[in-house]
């Protein structure tokens, strides 16, 4: 699964409406009612002995739990019940995620079985279903269980759609992968980075890598300044063009390994300007879409091919 978002296949079959589930408040909180305590560990709705940014929820407490929290915090609402090796086996995952948050957000848990009705208003179909709750209303959903590094990126989303500011947690296999990179042992690196990808297709810091080991396995042996005039020699020859350009962005001249390859682009056609353009799009991988000189090239190999 490449993303865990399904949003079109659960919205499209009408909006959640939670509004039916907001019952009569609890004897404790009605107007009038001397107040009895908060609610203590291990009773619905109230945060766990361990993790307060984990509670139980039921009908009685969804309103407060899950809706009138998600006006403060992201709310993640997990459907499980016990006996489902899937749910069994995802529960753990979000809990510790939900402790390694710090109170960023809090993950509400639902008894699928016990409770029934909020399924129900939550269209769950399968389980585990997880939900994101903020300012009241769902925002997104996926259902049985995704690997743990979507799993994170697909919570950071949710925390920027919540306004809430949390530092990208670090990934240690980046760092082992980054350390074989700079260590020159490009197998290892290659290896770690596609391991990374696999689990999180869009990991940029990964693709970067991945696209940083290419160029290294290109330029391996080559003399640059050979290799430089060779290609102003022979401005046509794609393979000296691209061994070019790749010397130039290892040198930190990416926009010049840039240009060069526009250029080659206008010149060539056919397979040759697709090998072209391919290339420079993995150059453009490495410094990431938002790097200006990244974003000035793409118009360019825009005007270039159209």
């Amino acid at each position: 699964m490449s993303d865990p978002r399904i949003t079109s296949s659960i919205f499209t079959r009408g909006a959640v409406d939670l509004s039916t589930l907001r019952g009569p408040a609890p004897a404790s909180t009605r107007p009038g009612t001397p107040p009895q305590g908060g609610p203590s560990a291990g009773t619905p709705g109230a945060p766990t002995a361990d993790n307060a940014s984990i509670v139980d929820v039921t009908e009685a407490t969804i309103q407060s739990a899950v809706l009138e929290q998600s006006m403060a915090l992201p709310v993640i609402v997990f459907f499980g019940a016990a006996g489902f090796p899937e749910s069994d086996e995802f529960a753990p995952v979000l809990e510790r995620l939900a402790a390694e948050g710090g109170g960023a957000w809090v993950l509400a848990r639902v008894d699928a079985q016990e409770n029934p009705r909020i399924a129900q208003m939550f269209r769950v179909q399968g389980i585990p279903t997880v939900y994101a709750v903020v300012g009241g209303q769902p925002i997104d959903a996926f259902s049985g269980v995704v690997p743990e590094a979507q799993l994170r990126q697909w919570i950071q989303a949710v925390l920027k759609a919540g306004g809430v500011t949390v530092a990208e947690p670090e990934d240690p296999r980046l760092d082992e992968a980054d350390d074989a990179l700079m260590s020159g042992d490009l197998d290892a690196a290659e290896q770690a980075y596609r391991k990374i990808l696999a689990d999180a297709p869009a990991d940029a810091a990964a693709t970067a890598g991945l696209a940083q080991v290419g160029v290294a396995r290109r330029v391996a042996g080559a003399d640059p300044a050979a290799a430089l005039a060779a290609a102003e020699s022979a401005p046509d020859d794609v393979a000296a063009q691209l061994l070019a350009a790749d010397i130039e962005v290892l040198s930190g001249l990416a926009e010049q390994a840039y240009a060069r390859l526009v250029g080659l682009v206008r010149r060539t056609s056919g397979e040759d300007r697709e090998t072209v353009r391919q290339h420079l799009v993995s150059l453009f991988s490495i410094a990431g879409p938002d790097d200006p000189a990244v974003a000035s090239a793409r118009r360019a190999l825009a005007s270039a091919l159209f």
